[in-house]
């Protein structure tokens, strides 16, 4: 096992989606004395189990320009590396079953043209054309955006994690923090499992395990976790791998092919709570108990836009632990009053949509010691005191989690 030095220039606490594309990113830009600290293995956490799903559209041109760099990194990223990411670009169709929900596609193809991102939108003989199993009775159009796609999770978080070791970057598994302390110096102390290492800059990528990290330096991170969960069902001979990414938003569910087979998974209205008391001891690679009750509304709504589901067979049930922010936007920025820590936390369960965007911004904030984009949205800065209450939180973030689809009216008042 490497030793680990006593020091470095910065320091990542986390070797998922994150803390890889920041740690990479960083190399770009000339700093190469980075050590990436993991408690257990490249891409354990919460980046194993991801879906992998890649959206260059948000809601708001801020954070459409932090996503959309995603198709550009991923898409040249294993020929960089020679690590494979299973990226493949088949699209994503979003779907409307609501006049309401039209509006808000609408609006997305105004943000796509703006940002020059090829998007279209479709009638609902249109989209099924592209999509021959959905039930297109149930749909009033739809918007299609060619160029977004899918990664491989696992395989994506070992690319990033081989580029920033080409880079110079040092990555230490089996190396959980167990403290951390500011020095009068203004450095940073951290010690691990592997021993004690000091340096000038502190990024924290820890997932939900950032919350407790943070707390202990005084910074305020308002994460609670989540179960959130999607099932894979068995081969089905119509299921091609140009097959897009449907997302049917009135329905609570997104649909990817996964190797001729369909992966489901859900934003349901209403989340289910995780108090990190509650995760397994071993949080390396946690995978919690089904909950089918929970699931089953999801589901119906899957069955309802493609019928054939109803007979499918299952062949994994996945649930496993995210986390959610009071507002379902990521946490990024430098810590108020603890100069040169970083957060990049709070992914809200699109990791890897925003993550690539995340890990740049980060590190050219870093480097330049500003913010080089509008990161107004995101900053960590945002937060007040009381959110970072447990109760609170955990009210919240069962909201957070089922906003993600929810319909985004302008000033929409959350009810926790």
């Amino acid at each position: 096992m490497k030793e680990l030095p006593a020091s470095a220039q910065v320091v990542v606490v986390g070797a998922g989606v994150v803390g890889g594309s920041v740690a990479y990113h960083l190399t770009k830009l000339g700093i190469s004395d980075i050590v990436v600290l993991e408690s257990g293995q490249i891409a354990s956490g919460t980046s194993w189990h991801a879906a992998g799903l890649i959206m260059q559209l948000r809601l708001s041109h801020s954070l459409t320009a932090l996503a959309k760099y995603n198709v550009e990194l991923y898409a040249s990223l294993e020929a960089e590396t020679g690590q494979a990411t299973g990226f493949k670009q088949n699209g994503t169709l979003g779907i409307a079953r609501t006049e309401a929900r039209m509006h808000e596609i609408a609006r997305l193809a105004g943000i796509a043209k703006s940002f020059a991102i090829e998007a279209h939108l479709l009638t609902a003989a249109e989209a099924g054309e592209l999509y021959p199993a959905m039930n297109r009775e149930l749909v009033r159009g739809a918007i299609y955006i060619p160029h977004d796609g899918q990664v491989n999770a696992v395989d994506t978080t070992m690319a990033l994690a081989a580029g920033a070791k080409q880079g110079g970057a040092r990555i230490f598994e089996e190396s959980a923090v167990v403290s951390m302390n500011r020095l009068p110096t203004g450095d940073y102390r951290l010690d691990t499992t592997a021993g004690a290492i000091e340096c000038e800059t502190l990024v924290l990528c820890a997932g939900l395990w950032t919350r407790d990290l943070a707390a202990q330096l005084g910074i305020r991170v308002p994460l609670f976790p989540c179960e959130h969960m999607y099932v894979v069902t068995q081969a089905m001979d119509w299921v091609s791998p140009d097959l897009p990414v449907l997302r049917d938003t009135d329905g609570y569910v997104y649909i990817k092919e996964d190797a001729g087979k369909l992966l489901i998974g859900a934003f349901e209205p209403e989340g289910k709570p995780l108090p990190m008391d509650h995760l397994p001891a071993d949080s390396r690679f946690i995978e919690l108990q089904e909950d089918w009750d929970h699931f089953a509304l999801p589901f119906s709504k899957a069955i309802e836009i493609l019928p054939s589901l109803e007979h499918a067979g299952i062949v994994k049930f996945m649930n496993g632990p995210e986390s959610f922010t009071p507002d379902s936007l990521l946490v990024l920025g430098e810590a108020p009053g603890r100069a040169r820590c970083f957060v990049a936390a709070g992914l809200n369960s699109e990791g890897f949509e925003v993550g690539a965007g995340a890990g740049r911004a980060l590190a050219e904030w870093i480097v330049t010691g500003e913010a080089t984009m509008d990161l107004s949205d995101v900053d960590i800065a945002r937060f007040h005191p009381f959110q970072v209450n447990r109760r609170y939180l955990h009210d919240r973030a069962a909201e957070s989690l089922g906003d993600i689809y929810q319909m985004h009216w302008p000033h929409k008042q959350r009810e926790a």
